[in-house]
């Protein structure tokens, strides 16, 4: 167990199912499918999302370039962070094509919008407060392929802003789209530094995490108080799923914490397993306490034994 949680109380009356993300329906089976051979990774700047692209018309695209791209939200403008290798957490269909790379044309509306979104900012703000509506606005974006407005808030609440919609239609004089996204989102959209010291993940490494649960932490021996595993949006940190695999299948080679064996004329029961330094430390009816390497420890006739 770790130094940093190993002299925390674990409260019984603390609910943590709260902290745990919803459960996502299984990936669709790619089966047979084999990705392009040049699938680029992009991002969009305004949300962190990413996205895998095909290069137009066969195209190589420079990392770094800009390109207009399909997104869900419509036509816009992301940037290529290169050629992926291994494509993570995606499924075929989420695979789309370039529609070109930006133009000069493209890159100065996208600098022309900046001010515009601003602006947007605060209008909305406004509109919100006269419409007494209980909105957090976390940031606002112009699509560059199309004339559009997205505008990304968060609230406790589901929130009826049909009116809030109309009066920035008749400003705005384009479609506008709300939505609203959750704490995790807004974590990825406005970034920060963790607890780590490190940015946060969903922000800087990928916005294509698996939903974490409580079990991940159980696996790892860490403390099950919300303070320490939980991040700055509320939830269970990110990357407690990073290590949960390994620990996973190094604990079927294990014993478990709790089992009893006999060794060295003594009755020994297991009270720590520690995969890391692959060390079991057990106390004994004697009174002894005694840390055994864990390669010791074979299985026969499904009951542990020290060898």
């Amino acid at each position: 167990m770790s130094d940093i949680f190993e002299n925390d109380i674990y409260d019984e009356a603390e609910d943590l199912s709260s902290l745990e993300d919803a459960e996502t329906p299984e990936p669709e089976d790619s089966g047979s499918f084999v990705y392009p051979k040049e699938l680029y990774k992009i991002k969009l700047a305004y949300s962190f999302e990413g996205m895998y692209v095909t290069a137009p018309h066969g195209a190589k695209l420079e990392t770094g370039c800009k390109v207009i791209v399909p997104t869900r939200y419509g036509l816009d403008l992301a940037e290529n962070m290169g050629i992926s290798q291994v494509p993570v957490g995606i499924k075929p269909s989420d695979v789309v094509q370039a529609v070109r790379t930006a133009t000069k044309e493209d890159l100065a509306k996208a600098a022309s919008l900046v001010q515009t979104e601003k602006d947007a900012f605060r209008i909305f703000r406004e509109k919100a407060a006269c419409h007494r509506l209980d909105m957090k606005l976390i940031t606002v974006h112009f699509l560059v392929g199309e004339p559009k407005a997205l505008f990304f808030f968060s609230s406790e609440n589901r929130v009826d802003f049909r009116e809030l919609v109309k009066d920035l239609v008749s400003i705005f004089k384009m479609r506008i789209e709300l939505r609203q996204i959750g704490v995790r989102d807004e974590c990825r959209i406005t970034g920060g530094l963790g607890v780590c010291g490190r940015a946060y993940c969903c922000n800087c490494v990928s916005d294509r995490l698996r939903p974490v649960s409580i079990r991940m932490a159980k696996e790892q021996n860490l403390s099950l108080n919300s303070m320490k595993i939980s991040g700055q949006c509320g939830r269970l940190l990110c990357c407690l799923s990073y290590e949960y695999d390994w620990y996973s299948q190094a604990r079927k080679k294990l014993p478990n914490e709790g089992i009893r064996l006999f060794y060295d004329d003594t009755n020994f029961r297991v009270i720590e397993v520690n995969p890391i330094t692959s060390m079991v430390k057990m106390i004994g009816e004697d009174g002894r306490l005694i840390e055994v390497n864990a390669s010791r420890f074979v299985r026969e006739n499904s009951k542990w034994k020290i060898k």
